[in-house]
């Protein structure tokens, strides 16, 4: 059962709330995030015994103790092979891993990649605040060029990693992104990532107060934010600005902004998420600040086959086949080699045989 398809439970946000005191900073991104997910999955009417969160080390990765799911707190990186091992185990489990930039893409990296081709279905957020929190202010996988911060006091010299971009590159059949102070929207990105059969990633930008305060002031300022986002919607032209006035179109192979009132409004990309082309999204994805607006929203959403489903198939084919096996049948098929000590140098060897 997924949390899309459950009915009603009756629970409520408050319901999704443990006694544990909430321990990040004021200020910090991932107390909305914590909110916006308690809301969603009361709201989504999932039970909470069939709600998996885990996650790895880091800020965001204290999620388990304020999510009242089942959870684990996994290590540093590890929080994917983990939730691959629940979501395989009983693939009627809703499984959640919350992770953050560092804890995902540098130790985990590796682990993110290989969970997103398999297509396992989790629903992964990745909150980005690129920088390292919970050690105190160190640049993270995700920090721009030049990011002066504790270990880098002359600015990073790392080119840094762009998360969409790294999904849509390892097969990625949902992804999308929002950021933490656009509440409605955000609600409405992790409702569209509960309700998909597959990965579903999700990349929050997600404000650190204390070491990288207004990081996304750019997207988050009232005041500004709709000249520098462009919500993406299926089979709609990517328009934004104060006015409307501004659009995208490509340029040859590459986006570029144009003004609405010196271009036909055809000539604009007509965003399709559900296309078997990824192309598109990634360069939607390649979109920056300051020179492109951010693409907030849906990149792809579309279907194959599961890890989990294809897992099940595969077992329940042995078990038509061989019947249901015993584990010490399995511990004594094949070749075994019965080993014993060395003998005495007064005695005869003993040979070992292989039956």
């Amino acid at each position: 059962m997924t949390a899309a398809s459950a009915k009603s439970s009756g629970l409520t946000a408050k319901d999704f709330k443990t006694d544990q005191q909430v321990k990040w900073c004021p200020g910090c991104g991932d107390h909305s995030a914590l909110i916006q997910l308690q809301k969603v999955l009361a709201s989504l009417g999932v039970k909470k015994e069939n709600t998996v969160c885990v996650s790895g080390i880091g800020c965001s990765s204290r999620f388990p103790y304020y999510l009242d799911t089942y959870g684990f707190h996994g290590i540093h990186g590890r929080a994917l092979p983990i939730a691959t091992g629940v979501k395989c185990a009983n693939p009627d489990l809703d499984v959640w891993v919350i992770t953050g930039d560092g804890d995902a893409l540098s130790i985990g990296g590796n682990h993110f990649l290989h969970a997103i081709r398999r297509n396992v279905g989790l629903k992964v957020i990745l909150l980005n605040n690129r920088i390292y929190g919970l050690t105190k202010g160190q640049y993270s996988p995700t920090s721009e060029f030049g990011t002066r911060t504790k270990s880098s006091p002359m600015g990073a010299i790392d080119h840094p990693i762009h998360p969409i971009s790294v999904a849509i590159g390892s097969e990625i059949t949902f992804v999308a992104r929002s950021v933490d102070n656009d509440v409605q929207h955000l609600q409405y990105v992790l409702r569209r990532a509960a309700a998909h059969k597959g990965t579903a990633f999700v990349e929050i930008y997600q404000n650190c107060q204390v070491y990288n305060a207004g990081a996304f002031s750019y997207l988050t300022d009232r005041q500004t934010k709709s000249e520098h986002v462009v919500y993406l919607e299926h089979a709609k032209p990517l328009i934004f600005g104060k006015k409307r006035d501004k659009g995208i179109r490509l340029r040859g192979e590459l986006p570029e902004v144009v003004e609405l009132n010196k271009v036909s409004e055809d000539e604009l990309v007509i965003h399709d998420e559900k296309t078997a082309d990824p192309s598109m999204a990634f360069r939607l994805a390649r979109m920056h600040h300051p020179e492109h607006p951010v693409p907030l929203g849906v990149f792809l959403a579309c279907e194959k086959a599961t890890y989990e489903d294809l897992l099940m198939g595969q077992i329940e084919t042995a078990r038509e086949k061989k019947g249901i096996g015993r584990l010490e049948q399995l511990f004594r098929a094949g070749d075994i080699w019965e080993v014993q000590a060395e003998p005495a140098p007064d005695e005869e060897p003993i040979e070992t045989s292989a039956s």
